[in-house]
């Protein structure tokens, strides 16, 4: 980075808050009290972000009769569902490429269900009444290098070969009338696949309609165990026991109480900039009418959306995964990701310089190597699980939260015949290997982006194997 780039960086930087700009809201409820003493129930929820409140919500939609119960051990949508971009996107395999290279006999039932998993999220925001700045307007991958323009030009061809529709193609010009970017190379437009939110008011109101419709919920109730009671399960508590006939696991990036799936999952540290509200001359002088979410189409991509009040999320880029799958609040904050972020922003947008950011927060996600969330059940199907969304959980956590219900009442559906559903993807070797192997996969995504998108020998083996790092 230039001396001067890094100054103005730093000096847009100086006054952020080390918080998720989300999750630093006067509208965030109270904390419910904790568990205390035991409580027996018919359906146990672990986990109190978007996986666990979908699951308990859908559960009392499915059946108003059966008790349901979540704990969360902090507070609700305190961590990934608190913190995230606000993409809420249909795609339920991490994007159309990645659905097509891995369930090519399914893609076409896997974008029909994520189409109604997104309109039924739509849905359930008006029945409900969340005030979560819902907004259909989709989103734009967009080129920044040649080779990526080249890409997508022939990733739309195919796209228009398997008869999808409401994806148009961009050139320079038709994109750069959309938004406003010197960068900007031209892009794919997916209209109506992504809608954009915000993340924190979505858990916040699902907290609400859970409780509205009798949902039992404590935070700062940690789940610490899971055993066989009887013909269901126990959970303790640290002041108390939950008595489940089933048990729904939404914890995913926190170590699982089901201990054989933890090595199908690491950690990365993603991180966000949020600015300050922008001008009418500044929105101006970079149009974004549409208020599309964008996302650029590097290895080590960038992310960036409109609020509803015209700041600029600006996020993505690093993905550290800390040696050993370690979970600090220490990783949280990384100035010098803050730093690399603030400059690439202003390449972006030059015509913003002298903006300041108000917000600069991380925290982890939990990835897989397929990209996708899994899913299963433990202890003879009193248990069931999701988890490895990688990046895209704002809305398939509410398809993972309809199988794992389906799993857990034994019937075969439409969700639990796909091959997602019923495999696995390929575990992490432990340390050193698993680090190893992330950084070299990592360096060389990194060198793939500056040398024309050419991947090298460990990348062309990895794609073979079905085998990928992403954030």
């Amino acid at each position: 980075m230039a001396p001067a780039a890094m100054r103005t960086a730093a000096h847009a930087l100086s006054g952020a808050k080390p918080v998720s700009y989300w999750l630093d809201d006067p509208a965030r409820p109270d904390a419910l009290p904790a568990l205390t003493g035991d409580a027996h129930t018919d359906l146990l929820v672990i986990g109190g972000g978007y996986s666990g409140l979908w699951t308990a919500l859908i559960a009392k939609e499915r059946d108003p009769d059966r008790d349901v119960v979540l704990i969360e051990g902090h507070e609700v949508g305190w961590a990934a569902s608190g913190r995230n971009g606000g993409f809420c996107a249909a795609s339920l395999t991490h994007g159309l490429a990645n659905g097509v290279e891995r369930w090519p006999d399914d893609i076409a039932k896997l974008e029909e269900l994520g189409e109604r998993n997104l309109d039924a999220i739509e849905a359930a925001v008006a029945r409900y009444g969340i005030d979560c700045e819902f907004e259909r307007t989709g989103e734009i991958d967009v080129a920044t290098e040649p080779h990526q323009l080249q890409e997508l030009r022939e990733w739309h061809e195919e796209i228009v070969g398997l008869g999808i529709t409401g994806v148009d193609f961009l050139d320079r010009d038709a994109l750069r009338a959309e938004v406003d970017s010197p960068t900007f190379l031209g892009g794919l437009w997916d209209r109506r696949g992504v809608a954009m939110l915000h993340p924190a008011k979505l858990a916040w109101g699902l907290k609400r309609a859970c409780l509205e419709l009798g949902v039992r919920i404590h935070e700062h109730t940690r789940g610490l165990d899971l055993v066989r009671s009887g013909p269901g399960m126990a959970v303790r508590t640290p002041y108390g026991r939950v008595f489940a006939r089933r048990v729904a696991l939404g914890t995913n990036i926190f170590p699982s109480l089901v201990k054989r799936i933890r090595p199908y999952t690491v950690p990365v540290y993603d991180y966000a900039l949020m600015t300050e509200p922008l001008t009418p001359e500044q929105l101006a002088s970079i149009g974004w009418k549409g208020r599309q979410g964008l996302g650029d189409s590097a290895n080590q991509f960038h992310y960036f959306r409109l609020s509803a009040d015209n700041r600029i999320l600006w996020g993505g880029y690093d993905a550290i995964y800390p040696y050993g799958g370690r979970l600090s609040a220490d990783l949280d904050q990384r100035p010098e990701t803050f730093l690399k972020l603030a400059e690439q922003f202003f390449t972006c947008f030059p015509q913003l310089s002298g903006l300041n950011f108000s917000h600069a927060w991380g925290g982890a996600i939990d990835t897989c190597s397929r990209f996708t969330a899994f899913f299963g059940t433990a202890h003879q199907g009193r248990v069931a699980y999701a988890a490895g969304f990688t990046g895209l959980g704002v809305g398939s956590t509410r398809f993972g939260a309809d199988v794992m219900l389906d799993l857990l009442s034994g019937e075969e559906t439409e969700r639990t015949r796909l091959d997602m559903v019923r495999s696995k993807p390929m575990p992490f070797p432990p340390e050193p290997f698993a680090w190893a192997g992330i950084e070299i996969t990592k360096r060389s995504l990194a060198r793939a982006d500056s040398n024309g998108g050419h991947r090298n020998l460990w990348l062309r083996t990895m794609d073979k194997l079905g085998l990928g790092f992403d954030s």
